[in-house]
């Protein structure tokens, strides 16, 4: 069986993509990055295709030469800037399953959310429910999978979220009193439901909820993922909801991890489901978060990153004051410390305050560039860059400065090395 999959650069969807090729199918990955799918998956077909823009059925059909079956894992928790949540949940998926009904390709599994609900009042809810109403009306064979928390060996958005609570050191900070509730299902049976999906007829034209056989608490799940990362047990404090919706805003507007109002929302909605009627459906047990995580104890690099889940903003944030306070203050001496400072690396009096504002300006703009995630690759080069053309230009200038009692260009080291690891934490994928 041939199938296209969508998303499969995501956190299900690269466990979906890994478990249809180890299976045998042939698998075609349509992606905004297919050089990226292809060294991830060596040997897999891979397409350009973007959701954001193809939103034509007119579009997809020539991708869907022989394809047998779509898998769409494809989604976004909230919209940002370059990103339309209409286009991703719905324009795209419903012109992929139109071209799909035009083209004879025989099943579409369609992952959703289990919280996938208009009384959510989110537009995430919205628009993935809203998918799903417009595919049962096509005249094909349907799959669509609504699953709860999905945790696996590997974590993302949300799930990294919990792991870095449960790493805390002091205090685990919980949202209220942490009884928001969950079924968490394992990743590995997750994508035994996809399998399935592709080819049991019994599961066509059905609306299935991939959940575990257990409901766990907020304040559960966390308790647990520290037992897991053999971390001894801390005070959990229960934090305020206005504080809570106050963090929500500001990931609103940074776009800096999971904890955002949509997030909130959906967590505060709820995200359960009847795991009878999914073990009925498919055949398939799934299993408790306790017993899965016993099967497989923490390594040295899940307690790295869960530690370092909440240093990497606050890595990114010191360089980003570090660079502004540096520009404003020798802004603010541009009519005489900056200056002498500046002539004396060699500049003239005329060429001086033009080349000490040119650098202070440089130096803010790195500064707003980490605040605004601006693409991580070249602001690291640039503020790399910037840190050794400083370093270089000063040590001819003035080598004496290596021996200056409060080392400033002996800081420019733990600098650099500081910014180099912010480059290697921001990418997240």
């Amino acid at each position: 069986m041939r199938v296209l999959i969508t998303g499969g650069s995501g956190f299900i969807g690269r466990h979906v993509t890994a478990a249809l090729r180890a299976a045998g199918y042939d698998v075609i990955a349509a992606t905004r990055r297919p050089a990226e799918m292809q060294r991830r998956f060596p040997g897999i077909e891979a397409i350009h295709a973007d959701f954001n823009r193809d939103v034509s059925a007119a579009v997809w059909r020539p991708r869907l030469a022989d394809v047998d079956a779509v898998v769409n894992c494809a989604g976004i928790l909230q919209q940002h800037s370059g990103q339309s949540i209409d286009a991703i949940h719905v324009l795209a998926p419903l012109a992929l399953y139109e071209a799909c009904v035009a083209s004879n390709v025989r099943r579409i599994v369609h992952v959703s959310a289990v919280s996938a609900d208009i009384a959510a009042g989110t537009a995430y809810a919205n628009t993935k429910r809203q998918a799903e109403e417009q595919l049962a009306t096509l005249d094909i064979d349907w799959v669509i999978l609504r699953p709860s928390l999905v945790f696996g060996s590997g974590s993302y958005g949300g799930t990294s979220l919990l792991r870095g609570l449960a790493a805390l050191p002091f205090a685990m900070p919980m949202i209220g009193r942490g009884e928001q509730s969950f079924q968490p299902i394992h990743m590995d049976d997750l994508v035994a439901t996809v399998l399935r999906a592709l080819t049991e007829p019994t599961l066509a034209r059905r609306i299935i909820s991939p959940v575990g056989p257990e409901t766990m608490t907020l304040r559960q799940i966390v308790q647990r993922l520290r037992a897991w990362l053999n971390l001894r047990p801390v005070p959990i404090v229960p934090v305020p909801l206005p504080l809570v919706r106050l963090v929500a805003r500001f990931g609103d507007w940074s776009g800096d991890g999971p904890m955002n109002t949509t997030a909130l929302r959906q967590l505060q909605y709820g995200n359960v489901a009847d795991p009878k009627a999914f073990i009925d459906a498919t055949g398939i047990a799934p299993r408790r978060m306790d017993a899965v995580l016993s099967a497989h104890p923490s390594q040295v690099q899940d307690r790295w990153h869960a530690r370092l889940y909440f240093l990497r903003p606050a890595l990114r944030y010191a360089l980003a004051l570090l660079w502004i306070v540096s520009g404003l203050v020798g802004l603010a001496g541009l009519g005489g410390p900056t200056i002498e400072a500046v002539m004396a690396i060699g500049f003239s009096a005329i060429v001086a305050p033009w080349a000490a504002a040119g650098a202070c300006l440089v130096d803010i703009g790195l500064g707003l560039g980490l605040i605004l995630r601006w693409r991580p690759r070249i602001l690291a080069a640039a503020q790399i860059f910037a840190v050794v053309a400083y370093t270089v230009v000063l040590s001819f200038a003035q080598p004496n400065l290596w021996l200056d009692l409060y080392g400033p260009l002996l800081k420019n080291v733990p600098i650099l090395v500081a910014i180099l690891v912010w480059a290697v934490l921001e990418n997240d994928r």
